[in-house]
């Protein structure tokens, strides 16, 4: 039976810890898996690790990370994924905006052969301008360049195979986009909906401003699910183009100053600095790619990572062997 790992990052979230620890011990007691559930305090500055450390010496399944300083919740999340030991990873929130009752849900897909059952909150309770609006759009943006279906990828309440979470490094924000990540790898992602619960105390720790990080972020998915592997393939491209167009504009301007002698820069000084400007930048853009291209290598082989995942690997050893015992004997 699979181990189940229940990961929660948590910043200043002292009101909510004892009653989210009492609903998830319920649920999970129904649930009747083996599991663990690893809180991880981003330095927290209330009494959330003082609650938590007292809740280990009395649950043997309960495991407190603790982080030097606020790093974030990618970074969270990366901290309790790694202290991990199921094989089966559900996180969600810490303010009881996630219902723990809907954990089921999520394994039932799981269970069904998916890798990633991803939470939808279908009934948003945030305020329309600075959060649902935003997310909308962001999340439109962020399925058309992932080629996932998916309508929210922002929330955290998601359900993950142990062994996709291997192949996916997280860093800066980029948690709400891993069923993107790991879409590079061939995952299957289905979504879930669940509920959407407002918060018990305290206020978000995100506003509008975020919206802006989100829009850099979704280039930065977008051009490593397409060019991660292959660089050149998108800076080799527009250095092409610009380096030919300014080598176009610099030779027409050699002929005409060899056909009829006129002073090039008096007479077209202006198209002759944006020709000199297409071709210098065509010239650092194609040797970015190449750059990168040296620097995918070295990630690749140094690291020992592959740019593929194996799902399983079948063989009849049973019928050659029978075949084979066979064949002897005759």
């Amino acid at each position: 039976m699979a181990t189940i790992s229940i990961v929660i990052p948590i910043h200043n979230e002292e009101p909510s810890i004892l009653p989210l620890y009492d609903r998830l011990t319920v649920v999970m007691e129904k649930i009747r898996r083996p599991y663990e559930i690893i809180f991880v305090d981003d330095a927290s500055t209330d009494r959330s690790f003082d609650l938590l450390a007292n809740l280990v010496e009395t649950d043997g399944r309960l495991k407190v990370v603790r982080l030097r300083r606020n790093f974030g919740q990618t970074a969270a999340l990366a901290a309790g994924f790694d202290e991990s030991q199921g094989n089966i990873i559900i996180s969600l929130d810490g303010d009881l905006q996630h219902a723990p009752e809907d954990i089921p849900l999520l394994l039932e897909k799981i269970d069904q052969g998916y890798d990633i059952a991803s939470g939808w909150r279908k009934n948003r309770l945030d305020n329309a301008m600075t959060r649902k609006i935003p997310s909308r759009i962001a999340n439109w943006m962020m399925a058309r360049v992932s080629k996932v279906d998916l309508r929210d990828f922002g929330t955290t309440f998601k359900a993950y195979r142990a062994e996709i979470l291997k192949d996916v490094n997280l860093y800066g924000e980029l948690h709400r986009f891993i069923p993107a990540l790991a879409s590079f790898y061939g995952a299957r992602v289905v979504e879930v909906p669940i509920q959407n619960q407002p918060r018990s105390s305290g206020g978000s720790h995100y506003g509008l401003g975020r919206t802006f990080r989100v829009m850099f972020d979704i280039f930065t998915i977008w051009f490593l699910l397409k060019y991660f592997t292959r660089p050149m393939h998108f800076f080799g491209k527009w250095g092409l183009l610009s380096a030919s167009g300014g080598g176009a504009i610099l030779s027409w301007l050699a002929v005409t100053k060899i056909a009829t002698g006129i002073d090039i820069i008096q007479a077209h000084g202006p198209l002759m600095l944006v020709g000199a400007l297409a071709l210098v930048t065509g010239v650092i853009l194609f040797c970015t790619g190449l750059l990168g291209e040296v620097m995918t290598r070295t990630y690749f082989e140094s690291q020992g990572r592959r740019i593929y995942a194996v799902r399983e690997i079948r063989t009849r050893r049973e019928e050659k062997a029978a075949g084979g015992a066979a064949g002897t004997r005759g």
